[in-house]
This record gives C-alpha cells, structure tokens and sequence, in this order.
C-alpha cells in the first residue's frame, strides 16, 4: 500500500478532558436492534451467496427501519394492540438459486427469537423491500477474485484505547442485560440505554430500562424493585473504578410517584419499539460499542453493508482494530487514532490514505514508533481477505 501518514497528537487525550459525555443503546433499543439484524441478514445473505452461487454477490441491506407498534400497559400484564414492523431495505441480487426476501425474514425472525423472547410471531410484521441494484456496483462482483474493489468512497476513523468513562459505559450496559441479572432481575426489559457524564473524576450514569409489566403488582412494587436495580449498579460500576473517585446512578428518571401508569417506564415486551420509539440503522453505537461525544466519528454505519467490497463496513472496523492493536503492540503511546479513506473503483487493500495520531508518553520520540506503526498496518491489510471472511462469518461485533 502507499505511504502511511503519521502524526503526533499534542494536548489532552480524551480521558483527561474535564468534561466527557458517552453513551451506549443497549440490545433491546430500536436502533441497536435494526444494526444487529441487518447485520444477521447481510451474514445470511453472504452464505447463501456463496453456497448456492459459488460467490457473493452485490448486496447491501443497510437501510432498516422499524417502525414502533401500539401497546396497552397493566399492573399484571398487559397487551399488544398493534405490532412493530421492521421494514428491510436496500439492495441484494435477485437469482433464482434462493429467494433473497424469504432469507431476510427468517434471519430476522431468528434474530428476535434468540434475543427478545418476549417478542413472538404476533408482535411483528415484515416489510422486506431488497431490490436488485445498479449495473455498475453489481460489475463488482461478476468475477470472483480475492481483493475486490471498493463499491464506495468512504472516510472513517478508529481509537484506542477506551477511557475509563467508555469502559464502565460499555460495562454497565453488559452487566444490566447479562444472563445472570437477568435471572435474579427477571421484571427488567433489555431496552437500556446508558448515558455517561464524567466532570473531573466523578461520573454520573443516567438509565432507561423498563420493567415489565406482567412482573409488577403495583406502583410501590415498581418503585422497590427500580431501587434495587440502582443499588446493583451502584456496587458494581463501584467495583470497576479505577481512577475515578465514585459514581452516581439514576434510573429511569421521567417517573412520578402517584401519577399512576402514566408516570412509570412498564413495558409488555421490554423495548421501547413497542410503542414509545421506532429504530433506524446507523442511529446506535459505534463499531466499538460506544456513542462517545468527545471521539471523532465517522458517517458511516457498518451494520448490514456486504464485507467483500463495502468500505464503510470493512475500513469502519478495521480502523478501530487497527487502532487497538497498534495501543497494544507499540510501546510508548498513550492513544491512537487511525484513519481510512478509500477511492471508489481503487481495490480495498490500497486506500487512499491511512493516517494514525498518536499522544506519546513522556520521553518517547516518534522514531522509536513510527516504523513499528508502518508495519502493523501493512501486515494487517495484507491479510484483509481473511478479515473481511471474519467480518462475513460475524467475529466482529458491529455495534
């Protein structure tokens, strides 16, 4: 590849601002749900591909909306009135070998059945509009080859490592819809959404996370039950500090006491999508799982885009990879940030323009690290066959 770009950062790495703000949209929210079965329908889509035809072929199935149904809330359980329907869109080559709508519903189907059991059959309608797509990006893909060629022009942006804020972000979010909270919390919806204010060195983490409504007999009941999960939280995000001083937690902070159902976050299936909030692709989290503020971001969703030939998918989370292994590997660096742009038409392993910042510890000079940096991005897109099949086969989470 051409000359790799280096630079050094000077000031404050994002840690060190006296402000931070960082947020995660957890399993059951809209958006973070529309990401991840897209991304389930672009890995089917890429197997059937290559199992039925001998190669992938053109698709992108990045453009998700789900679109929020109609709920009737009870102290006891309450009802579905109307369902949610998630609408899958964009492109995919129709052949005759499979039917391309047909592998979408069911990879999403699947998708809310091993991850939203409280959503069933009834709850959600399918809207599969995958069209064929333009002759010149389907061109792409009428040989098979081992480097394709990139199918847009696209910019993004990776770092590492994670502040001690997005660590206990992603942390918090993990441990209140882990298997084993879930258990002993079993009235708690999967639709959480974590939001980090960091001043100085105290954080202060404000949650929305329903509780379901067939598990709660009342108001008091409600208001017991969001206390314990606070204090959970509490001694756990306490267990996790390391440089911060303590944290606060708030749950759910629009509730009334005495306002009735009307002044308390219930849910009959645990997401909002049920009837608060509908969902979009590229609305959630990073590839690293993150909503950070103080980061540089991208534009790019990687969610449901093909792995083959898709930059926005590939460099989105190369560059965040790239940027981890280059922390961990290179001595001497407090932070990293990596940068990817790609030509559209110019083959994938030959971007543009790769450019890594980098904030060095004290008494280290870039000579000691400039070369180690070249090679680990040219050892790495050497081997981006492999990762893109990684990327396909799902071993990279996308957000």
């Amino acid at each position: 590849m051409d000359e790799i770009k280096i630079q050094e950062i000077v000031g404050p790495i994002a840690g060190e601002d006296e402000v931070e703000l960082v947020e995660r949209k957890g399993l059951g929210h809209p958006d973070t749900i529309c990401d991840l079965v897209m991304e389930r329908i672009s890995q089917a889509l890429w197997r059937e591909y290559r199992r039925q035809c001998g190669r992938v072929l053109h698709y992108n199935c990045d453009k998700g909306l789900l679109v929020a149904g109609q709920v009737e809330r009870r102290f006891g359980g309450g009802r579905v009135i109307k369902p949610m329907r998630l609408v899958i869109g964009d492109r995919a080559t129709i052949v005759k070998e499979f039917d391309v709508a047909q592998v979408a519903a069911a990879s999403a189907r699947g998708w809310f059945r091993e991850n939203l059991p409280e959503v069933d059959e009834r709850h959600l309608e399918l809207q599969v509009e995958l069209r064929g797509g333009s002759e010149e990006l389907t061109g792409i893909f009428r040989e098979p080859q081992t480097i394709a060629v990139a199918n847009d022009t696209s910019a993004t942006v990776g770092y590492a490592p994670l502040t001690e804020t997005e660590r206990l972000v992603l942390e918090a979010e993990s441990f209140l819809n882990s298997v084993k909270f879930k258990i002993s919390h079993p009235e708690t919806g999967s639709d959480v959404k974590v939001m980090a204010l960091r001043v100085g060195n105290q954080v202060t983490f404000t949650v929305a996370m329903p509780l379901l409504d067939n598990m709660v007999a009342n108001e008091d009941d409600y208001f017991r039950r969001k206390e314990e999960t606070r204090q959970a939280l509490i001694s756990y995000l306490r267990s996790r500090l390391d440089k911060m001083r303590d944290v606060a937690v708030a749950i759910n902070t629009l509730d009334r006491r005495e306002a009735g159902l009307s002044g308390i976050y219930l849910s009959v299936l645990g997401t909002s999508a049920e009837d608060a909030d509908s969902g979009e692709v590229g609305r959630g989290n990073q590839v690293n799982g993150v909503i950070a503020l103080n980061r540089p971001r991208g534009s790019e969703a990687a969610a449901g885009k093909n792995p083959v030939s898709h930059v926005g998918k590939i460099y989105n989370v190369l560059s965040h990879l790239l940027a981890r292994r280059i922390d961990h590997e290179v001595p001497g660096l407090r932070e990293v940030i990596l940068w990817l742009c790609s030509r559209i038409g110019d083959p994938i392993d030959k971007p543009q323009v790769a450019a890594v910042q980098v904030k060095l510890e004290e008494g280290i000079h870039m000579t000691q690290v400039a070369d180690p940096i070249r090679r680990i991005v040219a050892r790495e897109f050497t081997q981006l066959p492999s990762f893109c099949q990684a990327l396909a086969e799902g071993k990279y989470p996308i957000c």
